[in-house]
Formats: structure tokens, C-alpha cells, sequence
């Protein structure tokens, strides 16, 4: 098979993106494309980007959707490996005949062809031949895989031009090719920017909605490097641990509870988005584990199998994700019961848990509003409505949650 790779940022996944995939196909130049979103991009850091498994998700939704019964498929092979992701490592990675023939059978391609010796091309756009032998390595790139150029109307470079002069500098050898696709006006910094979402798919569009991505108000612009960075890899790392629905919603609560420390106390805001982000970081460990974990950490405080992924996600967080602040461990530990005598912290954490945008369980808008303008009233909201399940359902609550319900004058 000839396979495209195609990497990027993709934040957002757009028209643009699914134009180039197209007319590659149509090239007849490849059989198949694969959709590489990055994990750590060399050129873009920090509030620059959304987390990667935000991009991750939003890319394997729409091309799922969009691509359906064609031969294009999303690989997570940059959260497999550490350090940058360079184009030339992840071509390494993804080529490798034990990577290439699992996933590719799991993509549904039969054993024969999975296991043929494929040939790669690296798929883009025309706006980087003039800058491609800047890149890293790029060589060596074109010593691993040709590299497949969409060239569009209107995009201002004469690919003939550059693709002789890269002929000229790499050797007349060098696997360069290239297509033509239509113009679509789409750039991801745009739609970030501007909100405009006519250029990406309705998959998009209902991820961007539902995960409230792209706000104007960016916790992360407002938290130290450090802590932006910390963020960024322990969204990655947690890609190993836990599956989309639960991945997301902790990515949501971090972020969420670093918009309420900036609305109530910015020296939090750093402590808030990490304790909110690994929250639920033991949720999916194995039942037993959990359980020796949490007794480890709490004693017998926390017995009941709901409750066990706090205690655990605080020594988790210790043992997998180097915290060491107990503010931090304390609003993990308490976030499913909440306890007497709250810190402030510890609220944040617990609220934003119950109301990140992605909770559909109950009309929750007049919550959301309280939140930001009077946090003790949303947590009674909330409060009241967890003890009212409880009362119906006629089951106790645990001892820290009466304290904590008392506190709220419940």
C-alpha cells in the first residue's frame, strides 16, 4: 500500500484539513491516509494549543464520521513515545512494521495487505516547501518517505519551483509529489480567534460545544509556565490511563476550576487546574488496586467502591504525577464527598466536578451561572440536589458529606 501520513495540530480539526485528504485520495497516488494529530509540537507551546487528547478526539470524531468505509484512519502514535514530536521521529515510530501491521489491522485492513512493505508519504500543504529544509532533520524525513504536497489556487507558492529547488538541495531522488485540491479558506488561528466555525464539520463543531473550547477567557494564559507545561504532559500521560469520556471530563474540570480560582482567588488558579485535572486520574485502575491504594493512603475512611478512586487518585497523583502539595491531594482526595470545614480550594475542585460543560445529567444552567457569582450558593445547589438523590434512593450518606452538608446548612 501507499499510505499518506498526515500530522498536525489540527485545534481545530477543519474543511481545510479534509480537503487535502480528499484530493489525495483522488490523486490515485495513495491508498490510504492516516491522520497523526501531534502531542508536543516543537514550534507550539503552552496557552498556543488546546491539551492534546482535546485534538485527539475531535480529530477521530470527525474523520469517523466524515470518512466513513474509506481507508482513513487516526493514529494516537505520538502519545506512545516522549520528547518532541518531531515529523521525522513520528514517521519512525508509525513505519515500524510492529506499529504499522497491529494498527492497521485494527483499522480493519486484512492481514495480506497490513503486512505488505508499505510505501509513505508525508501529506501537506504547499505552504511548507519553502521552509521544509528548515525542518528538523529533513533528510532524513526524505530518507524514511516521499513527501506528498496538496497544492491549492491561490496559496501563493509555485510548487514547481520549490519542489526542483528541493530536488536540487536533497538529490534528484527525492520522493516529492503533488496534487491538486480545492481552496477552502479555513486556518485553525482564525476559527480559534474569531469563533467562526462555517469551516469545520458538524462533529467539530458539537466537540467545540460541548467541551466549551476556544473561550475567550484562557485559564492557562494566567498560570505560571511551569504549571501550563505540567498541564499539557499530564493531559498526555493520562491518555494511558483513562478512555475518552473520562479523559475529557477531567481535562474539562481542570480547566473549569482554574476559571472559578480566577474569579474568586487568583493565587489558586495554578493549584485549581492541576487538581482539577487529576481528579479522577484512578477512576479506571483496577477495582483491587483502587482499593489497596486508597487503604494505603486514607486507611479504612474510604470503603464503599464509588469512593475509592479519591483516596487512590491522591496517591496516584503522588507516585504517577509527582505532586507533592497537600492542598492539591486534599481537594482530589475530597472531591466525591466533600468534608467539614472546606478549603477553598477543595470547593472549586468539588463543584467544577459536577459542573464541567460536558455533564448532561440535569439542566444545570442556573448552577453554572451561580458559580461564578456566588460559589458557597452554587455548592448548596449542587449539595441539595446530591442529597435529595440519596433521600430517594434511601441510601446513607458517607460521614464527611453529612459534615460537609451541614456546613452548607443542609
Amino acid at each position: 500500500m501507499n499510505i499518506g501520513l498526515f500530522g498536525g495540530q489540527f485545534d481545530p480539526f477543519h474543511n481545510g484539513h479534509e480537503s487535502i485528504i480528499r484530493g489525495a485520495l483522488k490523486s490515485g497516488i495513495i491508498d490510504a491516509v492516516i491522520v497523526i494529530p501531534s502531542a508536543r509540537n516543537p514550534f507550539k507551546t503552552g496557552s498556543q494549543v488546546s491539551a492534546a487528547p482535546y485534538r485527539f478526539y475531535m480529530t477521530k470524531n470527525a474523520v469517523e464520521q466524515d470518512f466513513e468505509g474509506e481507508n482513513v484512519f487516526v493514529s494516537d502514535v505520538e502519545f506512545m513515545y516522549s520528547g518532541t514530536s518531531y515529523t521525522v521521529t513520528t514517521i519512525k515510530q508509525i513505519t515500524k512494521p510492529s506499529y504499522i501491521r497491529t494498527f492497521l489491522g485494527s483499522c480493519g485492513i486484512k492481514q495480506k495487505q497490513a503486512h505488505q512493505n508499505h510505501k509513505y508519504y508525508w501529506l501537506t500543504g504547499s505552504d511548507v516547501l519553502p521552509k521544509f529544509d528548515q525542518w528538523y532533520e529533513s533528510e532524513k524525513i526524505l530518507e524514511q518517505a516521499g513527501l506528498l504536497v496538496a497544492s491549492r489556487p491561490g496559496d501563493g507558492v509555485d510548487v514547481d519551483e520549490q519542489i526542483a529547488r528541493l530536488r536540487k538541495l536533497f538529490g534528484p531522488s527525492a520522493d516529492i509529489k503533488s496534487f491538486r485540491t480545492e481552496q477552502v479558506a479555513a486556518a485553525s488561528s482564525d476559527i480559534r480567534a474569531g469563533h467562526d466555525l462555517s469551516e469545520v464539520p458538524e462533529s467539530v463543531k458539537e466537540f467545540i460545544a460541548t467541551h466549551a473550547l476556544y473561550s475567550d477567557e484562557d485559564p492557562l494564559m494566567s498560570v505560571s509556565q511551569k504549571t501550563a507545561e505540567d498541564y499539557y504532559e499530564n493531559a498526555i500521560k493520562l491518555y494511558r490511563y483513562l478512555g475518552p469520556k473520562r479523559l475529557l471530563h477531567t481535562l474539562n474540570v481542570g480547566i473549569l476550576s482554574a476559571r472559578y480560582a480566577l474569579r474568586y482567588d487568583t493565587s489558586l488558579c495554578d493549584r485549581a487546574l492541576i487538581a482539577g485535572q487529576l481528579h479522577d486520574c484512578a477512576k479506571e485502575l483496577d477495582e483491587s488496586l483502587q482499593k489497596e491504594m486508597a487503604y494505603r493512603y486514607s486507611g479504612e475512611l474510604f470503603t464503599e467502591k464509588k469512593l475509592l478512586h479519591s483516596p487512590a487518585g491522591a496517591l496516584f497523583a503522588q507516585e504517577e504525577f509527582g505532586i507533592t502539595d497537600p492542598d492539591i491531594l486534599d481537594a482530589i482526595t475530597y472531591h466525591t464527598t466533600g468534608r467539614g470545614n472546606m478549603s477553598l480550594l477543595e470547593k472549586i475542585v468539588y463543584l467544577a466536578d459536577k459542573l464541567e460543560p460536558s455533564r448532561t445529567y440535569a439542566d444545570l444552567e442556573k448552577e453554572r451561572q451561580t458559580a461564578f457569582t456566588d460559589l458557597d450558593e452554587a455548592l448548596r445547589m449542587v449539595a441539595a440536589s446530591m442529597k435529595r438523590k440519596f433521600e430517594s434512593r434511601g441510601q446513607e450518606m458517607h460521614p464527611l458529606s453529612l459534615d460537609f452538608m451541614s456546613d452548607l446548612g443542609l
